[in-house]
């Protein structure tokens, strides 16, 4: 079976499909040891009269910040240019502010919200097997063609071989997306170039990968179960991630939801796959909690794009150039209360996001395969998570760079 390319936003060769099918077998591969299972498979084709859902998804805003922090400082800080999105936006999807002059005042305002769900993987194996399609690929979202220098760093990148493109690539455009083998030859964990510094093309956070998307799901299909009453019943969230040491992962919003989703449906004995083609896709928007005096937002505000019908993989919200309204002309409803849209985080958490997965059939689970865990139901303490350190590190940088920002009450958690 061969993948087509996410969301089928793209037409591109034989070659470039080659690499980037080559990519996700490659990280199967490396997963399939320690996570293979009969209830996973990574052909959707192997399935019969298989059922697609979006329901593993989950939504786009930082959860971290939120568990370490609170809520405003999350917003103010996910919102804090290429260091929020850089730092904390790991849930697969990120976002850039774009800003405008206001004719009236002179000074800068947010406009719109560039959000991105693409992974990067795939725009690697583009970067490295043709150039001159990433290219395409990258003027089609930018409006002008990028130069060389700014994909690659050299006047002609057919100079180079694949292995070197990737590496150029990557160190300009793509981070190392925890790839050792590039992290080894100097490619920095994120871009060092402006093209997806000052644009979201597509996702860099080295979280946010095929890897981490393929692990989490596989992690999940496992029918894990507790005794209660001598009866088995399915594990908890909290019981699966503090088994396998990994309760770091229960803080986020991806990764529960996708361990969670799968493992509902192997529990029953459903056969999970990814549905083709592979891909992090816009799975729903609630538009109706904005407007624009007091109007539901105008045609053209909220615009998807980069995949087919159902498979957007890219959102630009808020006005065009030719409009005079700006972000925060907008409202956004929250808990019944109106406010202005300040940057992305408040339209990101209204975004949910996720992969298309197949189910099989339901079937009977032997006694041997359910993974019976022990392990505690307890809430896990994610104010006490490691990542919190970093967070509020973070937060310290914001505050002594924005003196004059005043918030509300916070909480602060601890490491244990």
């Amino acid at each position: 079976m061969q993948y087509d390319v996410p969301g089928r936003a793209d037409t591109v060769s034989a070659q470039i499909l080659s690499a980037w099918n080559d990519a996700i077998q490659q990280q199967y591969q490396r997963l399939a040891p320690d996570f293979g299972t009969r209830f996973f498979t990574i052909d959707p084709q192997a399935i019969q009269n298989p059922t697609p859902t979006n329901a593993v998804k989950w939504f786009g805003d930082p959860a971290e910040p939120v568990s370490c922090i609170d809520r405003e400082y999350a917003r103010l800080l996910s919102d804090w240019g290429i260091r929020g999105r850089q730092q904390l936006h790991n849930e697969y999807a990120e976002y850039r502010v774009v800003q405008a002059q206001d004719s009236a005042t002179g000074r800068l305002r947010n406009k719109r919200v560039q959000i991105t769900t693409e992974l990067r993987e795939f725009w690697v194996c583009v970067a490295k097997t043709e150039p001159d399609t990433v290219r395409a690929m990258a003027q089609a979202i930018l409006g002008f063609a990028p130069s060389w220098q700014d994909l690659y760093g050299v006047a002609d990148p057919t100079t180079l071989t694949p292995a070197q493109r990737e590496v150029a690539f990557s160190r300009l455009v793509a981070g190392h997306g925890n790839d050792n083998a590039l992290a080894s030859q100097g490619v920095p964990a994120q871009p060092t170039g402006p093209l997806n510094t000052d644009n979201a093309l597509f996702m860099t956070h080295p979280i946010n990968g095929l890897d981490d998307l393929l692990y989490i799901v596989m992690f999940g299909a496992k029918p894990y179960a507790r005794r209660v009453n001598n009866q088995l019943q399915p594990a908890t969230r909290n019981q699966i991630f503090r088994a396998f040491g990994v309760e770091h992962l229960a803080c986020r919003h991806a990764d529960p939801a996708a361990a969670m989703g799968a493992h509902a449906q192997v529990y029953n004995g459903r056969t999970i796959a990814f549905a083709n083609p592979l891909g992090v896709y816009i799975a729903g928007f609630a538009r109706d909690v904005f407007s624009y005096q007091n109007q539901p937002l105008p045609d053209g505000w909220v615009r998807f794009s980069r995949g087919q019908q159902g498979m957007s993989q890219r959102l630009e919200f808020g006005p065009p150039d030719s409009h005079a309204a700006f972000l925060d002309d907008i409202q956004v409803e929250i808990a019944g209360v109106s406010h202005s849209v300040s940057g992305g985080y408040q339209v990101i958490q209204h975004m949910e996001v996720g992969p298309v997965v197949l189910l099989g059939p339901p079937s009977q689970v032997g006694a041997q395969e359910y993974e019976v865990l022990n392990t505690s139901s307890d809430p896990i303490a994610c104010g006490e998570a490691d990542v919190c350190d970093s967070i509020r590190a973070l937060k310290d940088e914001y505050d002594a760079s924005h003196p004059l920002v005043r918030t509300g009450p916070r909480r602060m958690g601890r490491r244990g």
